[in-house]
């Protein structure tokens, strides 16, 4: 991105020749800007589906439509068909996750927090788990599910204004 030198030259004189005067080149070279910019487009392509949580659950099936993205990446806590307690990835005792979740919330700007659980474990456990978010500090709770769920009718029936 380098501005150069144009030398002109003048013919004529008594000598022949006079001394060259240089003006500035005012053009700037962005094609190494957009060659770097291309390249960094692709790396976050691939990347970027590889930045979600990973425990592998068997999430319950809905007709509800995904929510949007959000810029603070989101908590994710996590209940394995196992009866385990993740955050994030990590797993935690149920006696420790009120003490943990209180620490987290104290950090974070966002109090929503992703809940995840396996569409086999009885209500009562996610319930459990939903009243240790609120008493962590945590009030913004998403059930996250697959959305090819059954839809109950609701696409035929004509939307309610």
């Amino acid at each position: 991105m380098g501005a150069g030198v144009i030398k002109k030259s003048g013919g004529g004189g008594r000598r022949g020749r006079r001394r060259g005067t240089s003006a500035a080149m005012s053009e700037i070279n962005v094609t190494p800007f957009v060659d770097v910019m291309l390249v960094l487009l692709i790396i976050f392509m691939v990347a970027a589906p590889l930045m979600t949580v990973g425990v592998p659950i068997e999430l319950p099936k809905t007709a509800a439509s995904a929510m949007p993205e959000e810029k603070e990446e989101p908590l994710a806590i996590t209940l394995t068909a196992d009866g385990l307690i993740m955050v994030m990835k990590t797993e935690i005792a149920e006696n420790e996750l009120i003490p943990q979740l209180r620490a987290i919330a104290a950090e974070r700007t966002s109090k929503k927090v992703y809940l995840r659980a396996d569409g086999n474990l009885p209500y009562e456990r996610v319930a459990q788990v939903m009243g240790a978010l609120n008493a962590g500090g945590f009030n913004d709770v998403g059930l996250v599910m697959d959305s090819q769920g059954p839809s109950f009718g609701a696409d035929r029936v004509a939307p309610v204004n």
